[in-house]
């Protein structure tokens, strides 16, 4: 350990620039009949489907396995040009915050919906680290759904971990700061008097998925880092990992590095939820905005809250404990039979392995090493297992086959190890390439993996792909773990930075797909059910276009009487119904971007003209043999001009209007 202790970023960007260098035994990585494993024929279909964090995009990639093919990126906390989101009115509130509108935001970890701590297939969550929120997902129509701000929270890095049947997502914060009721206008070297760190609990309806945030835990300032929910005989539990116990406040690679251990904090979120239900905690007064997706009126509305109760660490004196961990913790995971809680010491040489068993009986016997700015610590032997010896250098995460054993990754040394849970003996060990970060086995996190594939999402790539200048494409590669040794089958590159995923059955969720959209269950306040009904009404300086689009024309095509300057807002309804026949629109000269309407869906584009011309729309999205004749145009007259306001399609003259009074039509 002291040796680590000295351990600094030169070391480690030394050892990390060896490993660019393929390891020996590397030419054997591949075996043979990889690219028949790999391979799905034309017209057939994936076995997973799998989630992955976009990083820097701030969306959610859907992958298939064992093909590697990119199938969809999920628009969730940026805006998204291809599909409009973010850019439409109606989809404008997801992306509210008590900051404002903020278009982005760094996605990194996800969790599938339980039920009985197996994945179940309904709803995706995921997190935004940078401005902090957690969004739903539903998995019947693949849209982002719900997005709540967490508020009393920076960094929400440690997030949208969940129960086992999903009566919570948790989310703890990972730069402490002080709570929004607190004054955050003080001296930053007053961290340790002033800043902490908050546990967010937010409930989810179990019938809906409506998420609730609701109540916090106000824990000591430290860094919360990857967390895990205990299952079966730990279900009533939490599991967080922690750094920066030293409340180092600059230089933290230095000064977060300082004591031989860090803590996994282990909290009871059923005690807590009871804590709640009988008064405990105090109200804070905050902001935080709670985003919701209307299916019925195909809009969102964004909702700001005013209030939180927050638990102080004195109210979970007997319910939040911490168990010392190898310095700089990284990983938290709890395998499928919730009694070994297995925390990752990024800069530990072996990976220790604690007992659910064993921190129940040293709470009872309490037995404990001190405190902890007041919550009680664990003595380190008392909770432990074992320790895997010399697995490897910089473990960080760990998932599980449903066999009986575990796979780390390793940051220093570039590989997954794969090692027994009960002897703590190591089995196998693979290269990848190279600096392996995250990994992910569909339900790998779960009571019930699945077990056939393994995924590292690696940090660097260096030699694997054509290169891209700079920034090179980010690797994941696909591992087949069904037999006793891991074979590499599969390099396929990811959207930079990659970081954690999730994957379940590809059957699980495409029989549950919604086929069909019925006009008559849009209830948007401006959809246009047909071709009669389109419009074009003025009131003042806003015109609404109420716009019909089918294969393979617009209603109305042609529009003019617009004035540069006026707000335009053209809603478009799809009259298609069947699933997969979308249809775009977009204009010239459009500050925005596209729509991409769903079968059976309204979608507004606004739209303001900044000079005089004739501009020609169309529709963006393939719909059929003549998709290139679905056009039309909007004639732009100079502000304050009498040109009559006229709409019509096929030159239709009982659409033409002369002169109209504001708010009428004719």
């Amino acid at each position: 350990m002291k040796s680590l202790k000295l351990l600094g970023l030169s070391a480690i960007v030394a050892i990390t620039a060896l490993t660019g260098c393929k390891p020996k035994g590397t030419e054997t990585a591949v075996s043979g009949d990889a690219a028949q494993k790999v391979y799905v024929a034309p017209g057939k279909y994936d076995e997973f489907y799998n989630f992955v964090s976009g990083g820097f995009n701030g969306q959610v990639n859907v992958y298939g396995l064992p093909s590697g093919r990119l199938l969809k990126v999920l628009p969730v906390f940026s805006v998204n040009p291809e599909n409009g989101y973010g850019y439409s009115e109606e989809t404008k509130p997801m992306l509210e915050t008590s900051h404002g509108f903020i278009p982005w935001d760094d996605q990194h970890h996800l969790s599938l919906s339980q039920t009985n701590a197996e994945v179940d297939g309904r709803w995706l969550f995921a997190n935004a680290n940078n401005t902090p929120r957690v969004a739903r997902i539903d998995l019947k129509t693949f849209k982002t759904v719900e997005i709540l701000e967490l508020p009393n929270s920076a960094g929400n890095h440690s997030s949208p971990f969940l129960t086992e049947n999903t009566e919570y997502v948790v989310a703890g914060t990972r730069f402490a700061v002080p709570t929004d009721d607190a004054n955050g206008d003080v001296p930053i070297d007053s961290f340790k008097e002033n800043f902490k760190g908050v546990l967010s609990f937010i409930g989810i309806d179990q019938q809906t998925g409506g998420m609730d945030l609701s109540f916090q835990i106000e824990a000591p300032g430290i860094n919360f880092d990857l967390s895990h929910a205990g299952k079966k005989k730990s279900g009533d539990w939490f599991f967080f990992s922690c750094y920066n116990s030293e409340k180092a406040n600059t230089l933290l690679e230095v000064n977060a590095s300082q004591n031989d251990k860090d803590f996994i904090m282990a909290v009871n979120w059923k005690k807590a939820a009871e804590l709640v239900k009988a008064g405990k905690g105090r109200k804070v007064t905050t902001e935080y905005a709670h985003n919701k997706w209307d299916e019925s009126t195909h809009s969102a509305t964004s909702t700001m809250k005013k209030e939180v109760v927050v638990l102080s660490v004195e109210d979970m004196k007997d319910a939040m404990f911490m168990i010392p961990c190898p310095k700089s913790p990284h990983g938290c995971d709890v395998d499928p039979t919730g009694e070994y809680i297995i925390g990752s010491g990024k800069l530990a040489a072996l990976i220790p392995v604690f007992s659910f068993d064993k921190m129940i009986k040293a709470i009872a016997d309490k037995n404990f090493a001190g405190e902890y700015d007041g919550v009680q610590v664990i003595k380190y032997e008392a909770a432990l297992h074992g320790e895997v010896q010399k697995p490897g250098l910089g473990p960080l995460h760990t998932e599980f086959d449903g066999k009986g054993n575990a796979y780390t990754s390793m940051f220093v040394s570039s590989e997954v190890v794969k090692w027994n849970i009960k002897d703590l003996k190591v089995l196998d060990r693979q290269p990848t390439f190279y600096s392996v970060g995250h990994l992910m086995i569909p339900g790998g996190d779960s009571g019930k993996p699945f077990g056939k594939y393994l995924v590292a999402y690696n940090k660097i790539t260096k030699d694997r792909y054509l290169p891209t200048g700079p920034e090179l494409a980010q690797s994941a590669q696909l591992y087949d773990i069904s037999g006793d040794k891991m074979k590499l089958l599969l390099d396929y590159p990811t959207f930079g930075e990659p970081h954690y995923a999730q994957a379940l059955p590809g059957d699980m969720l495409s029989k549950n797909q919604v086929k069909f959209f019925k006009i008559a269950d849009n209830k948007h306040p401006y959809v246009t059910k047909g071709e009669a009904e389109s419009k074009v009404v003025r009131e003042g300086n806003k015109v609404h276009v109420y716009m019909t689009s089918i294969r393979s024309h617009f209603a109305p095509d042609n529009i003019e009487g617009i004035r540069v300057g006026d707000e335009v807002y053209f809603h478009v309804t799809n009259l298609e119904q069947d699933w997969d026949v979308p249809h775009g629109f977009a204009i010239k000269g459009n500050e925005n971007a596209e729509l991409l309407i769903m079968p059976g869906e309204t979608c507004t584009l606004k739209w303001v003209p900044k000079k005089p011309g004739m501009y020609p729309m169309y529709c963006t999205d393939f719909c059929s043999a003549l998709h290139q004749e679905m056009q039309g145009y909007v004639r732009v007259s100079p502000a304050g001009s009498n040109t009559p306001l006229i709409y019509s399609l096929n030159n239709k003259k009982d659409n033409a209007q002369g002169p109209v009074k504001e708010g009428e039509t004719k």
